[in-house]
């Protein structure tokens, strides 16, 4: 048995969600980690580096994103693995580049490990060939990674034996957004896209709502850009007798624990994430959560009377609950405190264990 395992992750581009985990892999004295991306990342640049602390490939074929979808098909990681002779390879989902690189490991006789953040929900409308692959896969993989219970529970749907899973949560760096000494200046604070999926103008709503219980203006501070900040805008400045909306734009991940320590609470209304890590980042900036039940993060990081909401996206029920939280000094310090306490166990270090131990079972070790 060989005493250093060579592992290869296939997945889509640098994330600043992964990548600090792998680099802990990477000094682990096991395991020799390589990672092929399918393209460059065209949001944080300072991610597409070659000295990442492993060894990384890029993959030559077209990229395509469809909303928070994409597509990439790549035959090419075929003989870039059959160069690199891999001990074990993991692939990050079902596009054709994963699905070439999972059957090469048929071919050759090697352990393959699926890894996802998917969960039932976010796979409830898929097609019978996508489930059928997803059996067929899963059925000749060696070792299973989840990034949360509800990808756990997604293996278990597909009767996938519950010893060879293990969970890699989506991480941020928790230390970073401790930052309890930060005057609050906004009541409100939204991170993501401008599209329908991400729903900032709901956000806006409940900042409207929110005030007229009050009986005074609210602040909103809203982070992202996106294809709908014209309409964004113009919704926004008609309630400007309510809330006050402050659109700060696209930042690099160092300036975003400075913009979270200064609100005081997190909206996430979206229409469907399979995890959606700028929960991770508002709970470790210690702010309580008001999230739907469309988040994977639901009723997992974030509860109901524990440190935030899980509510249906009802204007109205936000608005109250938000008040609840704005007028109730002890309440909020509780749902503050324990917004930290639930985020303490999604962390770099518990990401790499999760992943290496795949990586060790897969390899027979």
């Amino acid at each position: 048995m060989k005493s250093i395992i060579k592992a290869v992750i296939i997945t889509n581009v640098p994330a600043p969600y992964r990548i600090p985990g792998w680099q802990l892999i990477s000094k682990m004295s096991d395991i020799n980690l390589n990672v092929v991306f399918c393209s460059k990342s065209n949001i944080d640049i300072t991610l597409n580096s070659d000295s990442l602390g492993f060894s990384v490939y890029y993959l030559r074929g077209k990229y395509r994103e469809y909303g928070i979808r994409f597509l990439h098909s790549d035959i090419g990681v075929w003989g870039l693995l059959s160069k690199l002779k891999p001990d074990v390879v993991i692939t990050t989902g079902f596009i054709p580049t994963y699905l070439f690189a999972f059957t090469w490991t048929i071919f050759h006789n090697i352990p393959h490990i699926s890894m996802t953040d998917g969960t039932i929900k976010s796979e409830k409308n898929l097609s019978f060939i996508h489930k059928l692959l997803r059996k067929i896969v899963y059925r000749h993989s060696a070792a299973f990674v989840g990034a949360s219970k509800g990808s756990m529970e997604l293996f278990e749907k597909y009767d996938v034996d519950a010893s060879k899973v293990h969970q890699s949560s989506l991480c941020v760096h928790n230390q970073n957004f401790n930052l309890p000494d930060t005057e609050k200046v906004s009541d409100f604070l939204f991170s993501g896209r401008f599209i329908d999926l991400k729903n900032p103008i709901f956000a806006i709503q409940v900042a409207a709502a929110t005030a007229k219980i009050l009986g005074r203006k609210t602040t909103l501070d809203i982070l992202g850009q996106g294809e709908k900040e014209q309409e964004i805008r113009t919704f926004a400045d008609s309630v400007k007798d309510h809330v006050v909306v402050r659109f700060l734009g696209y930042l690099p991940q160092l300036e975003l624990p400075s913009v979270f320590s200064k609100a005081r609470i997190f909206l996430f209304p979206t229409k469907f994430d399979c995890w959606g890590l700028v929960t991770n980042e508002a709970c470790a900036a210690g702010l309580p959560v008001l999230i739907s039940p469309h988040a994977g993060a639901a009723d997992e990081l974030v509860k109901t009377g524990v440190n935030g909401y899980v509510l249906k996206l009802d204007v109205n029920i936000w608005s109250e609950a938000a008040s609840r939280l704005l007028c109730d000094k002890t309440l909020y310090t509780q749902f503050s405190r324990q917004a930290r306490d639930m985020l303490s166990a999604y962390n770099f270090e518990n990401a790499a264990a999760g992943l290496a131990a795949a990586i060790r079972q897969a390899a027979g070790k």
